[in-house]
């Protein structure tokens, strides 16, 4: 191909790139959710060169209407969805906006050390136990049959398999009777029947299939933030996993009450600390796990605990609101006193799908420096305070660098629990195409020379 050709090329792939991202930015609307009564500033959104010459048009929806120059911001006073235009002159357009307007809820931050006991949908499959048959030969029917770790077994002959027990009772029931179990599983998902027929253990005197089966799951964690006026709250961050088969746990029915922490092991590089607790009886705060889901663990209060640090609840965050710098984090390191620590939001991230990075951040303060080595097993849910708003919760830490730690947005936590009607917002169409078609010109220029 010769030269000026392929420069004609390279140059109308350009200008349909730019042209495709002045349509984009200037037609394709852009959600955004707002709080009511927030004021939003345009400061960051274009060079300061132009702002003056910049107008923002908006639709006559009780705001009066018209246009203004974008240096005033803008601010919704009623809950609705609004849109408006940013003009050059008010003549040229450069972005369309809508905005979500709704009143954000205001929640009582939490920090207190929580332990969490998760009942499945039926029993956990956790490893395989060979049966020693009555002729001294080493037998597995479960594993022969098919059955893997990690499978959640419903039921078994047609009864749920509500717990251990029930699943031990039926299999000698089957055994003694000379016929296979018939176990209906759930291996991700996918819903299987196995028949399996029991042996006569030898060393154990009964029945047995060959497996070892759990029906719970218990672990600590902390408290995020709990709502006055329902009783709803969120723990965690993030799913419980079962340790052993590390999937998420089928939630049936789980309980939550307050942890009394014993101790603390510190966090070392490559090696994560973690609290040391066991169940303070004595408290007032407990309530129900409804829900384990990828953005943490919900239910509700038994009565609302009075809040040591907070005496009156405060705003959620919007995932627009939070910024990188000083915040404070809510945990518990002694007993169940209830303490603040100095950190560092050092990056941001509102586009992470799942949740898990939308906030990289970083101890600061030097007693917690001294005492934990930085964020330790046991956190996952500890508040994080900045501007006087719940901003987020830390998830997990950074095995390699035990001061940082990732976390997850406030905004998603009450959302997931219902406590938020906004919808989620997520990168557009051409967010997503601009990479790609941008690598595409590249690759195709590399190629032709």
């Amino acid at each position: 191909m010769p030269r000026k050709l392929r420069l004609f090329a390279v140059f109308s792939f350009f200008l349909l790139f730019f042209t495709l991202n002045y349509l984009a930015a200037a037609f394709w609307p852009v959600k955004q959710s707002l709080a009511l009564g927030e004021w939003l500033s345009f400061n960051n959104l274009f060079p300061p060169a132009i702002q003056k010459h910049l107008v923002l048009v908006t639709a006559d929806n009780g705001r009066g209407g018209g246009g203004q120059p974008i240096g005033r911001g803008l601010r919704f006073t009623a809950p609705g969805t609004f849109q408006a235009r940013v003009a050059l002159h008010g003549l040229i357009p450069l972005k369309t906006l809508v905005f979500e307007v709704r009143p954000v809820p205001r929640v009582y931050p939490g920090g207190q050390a929580v332990g969490l006991l998760l009942h499945a949908k039926g029993v956990i499959v956790i490893g395989y136990a060979d049966v020693i048959a009555t002729d001294g030969s080493r037998v597995s029917p479960a594993a022969r049959a098919g059955l893997m770790v990690g499978d959640l077994i419903l039921s078994i002959d047609g009864r749920p398999a509500t717990s251990d027990q029930v699943v031990k009772e039926a299999i000698c029931r089957a055994g003694r009777e000379g016929r296979p179990v018939v176990l209906q599983v759930n291996r991700r998902g996918r819903l299987l029947r196995f028949e399996v027929q029991p042996r006569l253990c030898r060393r154990a005197g009964c029945y047995r299939i060959g497996l070892l089966i759990r029906d719970a799951t218990a672990g600590v964690g902390t408290l995020t933030f709990y709502h006055p006026e329902t009783r709803l709250y969120g723990a965690l961050g993030h799913v419980v996993m079962d340790a052993t088969t590390a999937h998420p746990v089928e939630l049936a029915k789980g309980s939550l009450v307050e942890a009394f922490i014993q101790g603390v092991r510190p966090g070392e590089k490559g090696k994560p600390g973690e609290k040391i607790g066991v169940i303070n009886e004595n408290s007032s705060l407990s309530g129900t796990i409804e829900a384990n889901t990828e953005y943490g663990i919900f239910g509700h209060l038994n009565r609302l605990p009075e809040h040591p640090l907070f005496r009156a609840p405060i705003p959620v965050a919007l995932a627009h609101q939070v910024h990188p710098g000083r915040a404070q984090m809510l945990t518990v390191l002694t007993g169940n006193r209830l303490e603040s620590f100095d950190v560092e939001i050092q990056r941001v991230n509102p586009f992470y799908e799942r949740g898990r990075k939308d906030l990289i951040v970083r101890v600061t303060d030097p007693r917690l420096l001294h005492f934990t080595g930085g964020i330790i097993q046991g956190m996952s849910g500890s508040p994080l305070i900045q501007d006087g708003r719940l901003v987020g919760a830390v998830t997990h830490v950074f095995i390699s660098t035990p001061e940082k730690g990732y976390g997850i947005f406030a905004e998603r936590m009450v959302r997931a629990c219902g406590l938020l009607a906004f919808p989620e917002v997520k990168p557009t169409f051409f967010d997503e195409l601009r990479p790609s078609l941008l690598k595409a010109v590249v690759k195709y220029y590399i190629k032709q020379e």
